[in-house]
């Protein structure tokens, strides 16, 4: 039996989501909260006092006033003088009277224009995701497109973020793959590519804002992404900046076409990859930067297709890939610069398929293969730079395949090997220069584990 994209049921799926948190909720106010009048003015007055007092003193001290003159007897014109100046703390009482009610009724006026900019976004909020339920792939662009456009004219932070949650939650939806429709079923197919066309049009829009720059009013830069378990048989995050914020990719699934992340900037963000699986197609994150934050790559599964971070900056934050599994697909970490934070690849298994870290530079920071296992898989270190970090392969067992360290350069920084076991397979450090790691030379009168391939000037 050929199964088909449930539209309706995906829609109606948002529209319940949606009125789980309603847009008015997030940026709820109750009412604009001002002092009363009758403490307003008395505070007012006082301050007025006390700054009149001050500069009064100020220039008393500034004047060097020693006494005032005593005046026994006053003509007409000090009178007059004193009558002017009672008049003008009258007038000047008022004015301060007439200033506090007119800052009052400004902040009153915003209110109120708030609350209806924010009731026309909502009236707006309610149409477009009503057209996300269509079952018309048209209909379902405009509300996408609409709900775009109510994120750009969002008259708060709080409204921009439920129409990016909104248009999140719509990924998030059961997906059906194309590897799943019958080859013969024209209807599934075009309902399939429908969606699809709904899916990438998200993704592209999304990743339309986040190339903007912060200063843009448009930019959508410092807003949160939820992508847990979505289903990616493409999309082009070429260039998007993920800057303070949180972007969850965890348990996604990249399973065909090309996911496309080269040159994203993720600076100060938190980014979980944590449990996101690539069977198929391609990701690429080639040149793409991670300064600070923390990058989670926790139990990743790389079973097909290709993954590419060549050229790829990790500088300060923590980048965690512990518990991966590389069983099939290559990957290529060639060219990788790791400089500062730590990158921690503990309890790795490199089981199948072709990994490739040549002319990678561990140049500061710390960096983590303790017990990882590199057993079937080839794992390519040729040229790679350790100066100035600490790498740990502390307890790494090399049981088969071949790990090349030809032409590593182990010039300063700390190298452990302690613990090491090698019990098959090939480890060779073919003209690899510096100074020996730790635990890697045997004592004299020690030979080598087998398997193990050591330059003649640290033998």
């Amino acid at each position: 039996m050929t199964r088909r994209p449930e539209n309706r049921r995906s829609g109606r799926t948002v529209l319940s989501l949606v009125r789980l948190s309603p847009p008015g909720r997030r940026a709820e106010r109750r009412g604009l909260r001002l002092w009363h009048v009758w403490i307003v003015l008395p505070l007012t007055f006082t301050a007025a006092l006390a700054i009149a007092a001050g500069v009064f003193l100020a220039g008393w001290d500034l004047l060097s006033v020693r006494g005032l003159k005593p005046e026994h007897h006053i003509d007409s014109t000090t009178l007059f003088d004193l009558v002017k100046l009672s008049f003008g703390v009258v007038a000047g009482a008022g004015a301060l009277v007439a200033l506090v009610v007119a800052y009052r009724r400004q902040r009153v006026d915003e209110d109120g224009a708030l609350r209806e900019a924010t009731r026309l976004h909502t009236e707006r909020f309610t149409t477009a995701v009503s057209q996300l339920g269509e079952e018309s792939a048209a209909v379902r662009l405009g509300g996408v497109h609409a709900l775009a456009g109510l994120a750009d004219d969002a008259p708060t932070r709080e409204l921009r973020q439920t129409c990016i949650d909104v248009l999140c939650a719509y990924l998030r939806l059961p997906y059906v793959a194309e590897s799943a429709l019958s080859a013969g079923d024209t209807d599934a197919r075009h309902a399939y590519l429908a969606l699809r066309e709904v899916r990438h049009t998200i993704i592209r829009l999304i990743c339309d804002h986040l190339r903007l720059p912060l200063r843009d009013p448009r930019s959508w830069q410092g807003h949160d992404f939820d992508f847990t378990g979505v289903v990616f048989d493409g999309g082009d995050f070429i260039g998007a900046q993920f800057s303070g914020s949180t972007v969850r990719f965890g348990g996604a699934q990249f399973s065909g076409g090309t996911v496309d992340f080269t040159a994203a900037q993720f600076s100060g963000s938190a980014v979980d990859f944590s449990g996101a699986k690539f069977s198929s197609g391609t990701v690429s994150f080639s040149g793409a930067k991670f300064s600070s934050g923390t990058v989670n790559f926790h139990r990743v599964q790389f079973s097909g297709g290709t993954v590419g971070f060549i050229e790829v900056e990790f500088s300060g934050g923590a980048v965690l890939f512990t518990g991966m599994e590389f069983s099939g697909s290559p990957i290529s970490f060639f060219r990788v610069q790791f400089s500062g934070g730590m990158v921690d690849f503990n309890g790795t298994q490199f089981t199948s398929g072709t990994v490739n870290f040549s002319g990678a530079q561990f140049s500061s920071g710390t960096g983590n293969f303790d017990r990882a296992q590199f057993s079937g898989s080839a794992v390519d270190f040729s040229g790679t730079q350790f100066s100035g970090s600490a790498v740990n392969f502390n307890g790494t067992q090399f049981t088969s395949g071949t790990v090349n360290f030809s032409r590593a350069e182990f010039s300063s920084g700390t190298v452990d090997f302690s613990g090491t076991q090698f019990s098959g397979g090939r480890v060779g450090f073919f003209r690899a220069t510096g100074v020996p790691p730790t635990g890697l030379v045997p004592p004299s009168g020690v030979p080598l584990p087998a398997g193990l391939i050591l330059p003649a000037a640290w033998s």
